[in-house]
């Protein structure tokens, strides 16, 4: 989901260069049709508790409802709050395979009149390899919806995603909403969301490479947008208004210059009849070095200066999130954002902005719940990329905001802790289900590393795995025969490999590192006993490196020339002198019989050109290898892939591991994410491939899932699961 971090800056960052480090599902393939046969075993799905992990982009109470309110992520979906269990609905997961593109929410927006109607604005990424966005509408609060394709494109997962809110019912007519576009301009529907088409009269002009509209916001009977394209000069316009639904024109005497170039969110107070807008010269999360806070008299056209700290030459930031309480005239929030000599926080004024107070200065932190957010080492506790920040409008001491890895919440303004429950966004790069041991599961993901999970329903008690911290898992693996020795590779701030010698719990860097693993950690194996590892090198721009080996436990590497360059090592589970690699730019399968110093080719003329197909050793057998290669299929070899065949059942194959084998059969089960029949779905085979059982439904799709899949060895019928945006996933017979 987020960047690789090669610095504490970085690693705080969390999401750093999203873009470069999230998984993007290939467009290629075969369509699926709509109709899917019913799952067969039934399965409940649920997701391995972290806690969050993903940046949070917007939060919104409902104006109307008490504890009512919604959360949007970058590449997670959306959730609704349930008060009374205190814990988030996730309200996108069925969305599937083809519409993974809509996993990211670039808004979402409420009637204030009626308060079972929600509206979602989907869509990750803008460029033209992705697909149009959507509008889902809903009666019920999220719990089924209505569906409108767009013509156009929306970014959730762009840079300015913390903007917002880009969607807006209109406050003259509840079936009249706006939306607002990055590069196709302000849109309009007259019949609540069903259609859609450019508003006649907005006089910006849209952009192929700039923000577009940023937000929209409710002043009375006007409806006022922020215009994230300006280029900062005097005569510059970046916040216009309609008071009719039909003519726009520009705010008069809006502020300017760099502190003032990009609108990011604004809160109208109604008490006091003023408009608080926050301000920075990039749009964010990133990137942002200067910004304001100011706050318009909208019955005189009055602005007024009210920024809390002016950001310096050395306290570089701009503002992000904004908002009023509902019940106190003139008491306002806002946050900093991308602070990172003196941090972020947040700012509360009870007096219209005259004086501000840190709520960062007397905050007390309590993370047991999500023990990750410690992150290793001592680093700012109040968080990052700060701009969803939302104020309870039936508490005003009920505050929450959202940061690159968590929502934090509030009831006394002084004492905060995650309020996250229910809602996970990890990116799942690697899953290891170990044979025995006190945890069913170590997890690779995006942005915080390796987890060690004791428990599947509570955030791992020791949180992410240190010395040293990773951002990004790139490698995990564990030998076969010797399941206490485990390694890991990623991006850290102290090395970029490790290994534990109790099953994952703890662990300590390689002694030495190749240099390339420096800037390009990538893919690491071990042996069947532990006593080789291979590292291959793969930079997030896609350049590849000679792999490396060592039988030292990491204390010296030598280069494996004969190795395919940035092929993933698989161990072969049974023989220890045995690996193998398939290189995706042939189509042959390499592999080595004296402990990886060498590699020859074996079988040939099998799918290339795509550097995510997987291969796969099965459990116990020593040759007994499965190659996915997505929409060519799956192919099997039993001879440590000197032959391959293909296998008949399924057409597609993107992801593929090993379970506990059903009672009376021979073979584990086996568990992929492909198609069998006309649908990209989970399933498992009792037979070694022979047939294939769905065992997920149109409920749980949770939209791109071909990362990484893997059975439990203790447990038949548990699968792993690993999404792009909605954490582990694990599923068991019911």
């Amino acid at each position: 989901m987020h960047a690789s971090r090669l610095s504490r800056r970085a690693v705080l960052a969390g999401t750093a260069a999203a873009a470069a480090l999230t998984t993007v599902p290939p467009l290629q393939g075969r369509a699926h049709a709509a109709g899917v046969t019913a799952a067969t075993p039934s399965y409940r799905w649920r997701n391995a508790v972290i806690g969050g992990t993903g940046f949070i982009t917007g939060v919104l109470f409902h104006p109307a409802v008490r504890g009512l309110a919604y959360a949007r992520t970058d590449i997670g979906g959306a959730y609704r709050w349930d008060e009374r269990a205190a814990r988030w609905t996730p309200l996108t997961d069925h969305l599937g395979w083809d519409d993974w593109n809509l996993l990211g929410v670039e808004s979402l927006a409420v009637d204030p009149a009626h308060p079972d109607r929600l509206y979602l604005a989907l869509g990750t990424y803008a460029q033209a390899w992705a697909g149009n966005g959507a509008v889902l509408r809903s009666e019920d609060r999220g719990a089924t919806w209505t569906r409108t394709d767009l013509t156009v494109k929306l970014g959730g997962n762009e840079d300015g995603r913390g903007a917002g809110e880009r969607l807006l019912v209109d406050p003259r007519d509840s079936g009249t909403l706006w939306l607002g576009t990055r590069h196709d301009g302000l849109l309009k529907s007259s019949d609540r969301g069903a259609t859609w088409a450019v508003a006649s009269g907005f006089p910006a002009t849209a952009s192929a490479s700039g923000q577009g509209v940023t937000f929209l916001a409710a002043v009375g009977r006007a409806v006022y947008a922020g215009w994230g394209d300006g280029d900062g000069t005097a005569t510059a316009v970046n916040l216009y208004r309609t008071t009719d639904g039909t003519t726009w024109e520009p705010v008069p005497g809006q502020p300017t210059g760099t502190s003032a170039k990009v609108p990011i969110r604004a809160a109208h107070d109604r008490h006091t009849r003023e408009l608080y807008v926050t301000y920075a010269d990039a749009p964010g999360p990133n990137g942002q070095s200067a910004g304001s806070v100011h706050k318009l008299a909208t019955a005189t056209d009055r602005w007024t200066d009210v920024t809390p700290v002016q950001p310096g030459a050395s306290d570089t930031f701009g503002y992000g999130g904004v908002d009023v309480d509902a019940r106190r005239a003139g008491t306002v929030v806002v946050s900093t954002n991308n602070r990172w000599a003196d941090g972020d926080t947040v700012f509360r004024s009870t007096d219209g902005g005259r004086t501000w107070a840190s709520l960062k200065d007397v905050a007390v932190f309590d993370v047991s719940e999500t023990p990750f957010l410690d992150w290793g080492e001592d680093r700012p506790k109040f968080g990052w990329w700060i701009q969803a920040l939302a104020l309870d409008p039936y508490d005003s001491k009920h505050l929450v905001y959202g940061t690159g890895a968590t929502l934090y919440g509030t009831r006394d303004l002084r004492r905060w802790a995650p309020r996250i429950r229910g809602l996970e966004e990890t990116a799942v790069r690697r899953l290891i289900s170990p044979p025995a041991g006190e945890a069913h599961l170590i997890s690779g993901v995006g942005d915080i590393g390796v987890m060690y999970h004791e428990r599947l329903t509570a955030s791992p008690s020791r949180g992410m795995a240190t010395n040293p911290v990773f951002g990004s898992a790139t490698g995990l693996a564990q030998a076969a025969a010797k399941p206490a020795y485990v390694v890991r590779a990623g991006w850290g701030d102290h090395g970029n490999g490790a290994y534990s010698h109790d099953g994952g719990r703890t662990w300590a860097p390689f002694t030495a590192q190749p240099d390339i693993a420096k800037n390009a950690p990538g893919p690491i194996a071990t042996s069947a006993d532990g006593g080789t590892l291979l590292w291959s090198f793969v930079h997030w721009d896609g350049t590849k490196y000679a792999a490396h080996r060592s039988t030292d436990n990491g204390a010296t590497w030598s280069e494996v020339s004969s190795f395919p360059k940035g092929a993933t090592p698989v161990a072969d589970p049974a023989d220890p002198t045995l690996f193998y690699a398939y290189d995706t730019d042939t189509g042959t399968l390499h592999a080595s019989t004296d402990s990886g110093r060498s590699f020859t080719a074996r079988a040939g003329g099998l799918p290339s050109g795509d550097d995510q197909f997987q291969l796969a050793a099965a459990p116990g057998r020593s040759g007994d290898l499965w190659l996915s290669v997505k929409w060519n299929g799956l192919y099997r070899s039993t001879d440590g892939g000197v032959t391959f065949a293909k296998v008949a059942s399924c057409w597609a194959s993107y992801t593929l591991g090993f379970g506990k084998a059903a009672d009376g059969a021979d073979y584990p089960a086996v568990y992929q994410v492909g198609s069998t029949e006309t649908i990209t779905a989970v399933y498992r085979s009792d037979d070694a491939g022979g047939t294939w059982v769905r065992i997920n439904d149109d409920a749980h799709q949770w939209g791109w899932i071909g990362e990484v899949i893997t059975g439990d060895p203790r447990v038949y019928g548990r699968v792993y699961l690993g999404t792009n945006g909605r954490g582990i996933q694990y599923g068991e017979p019911v």
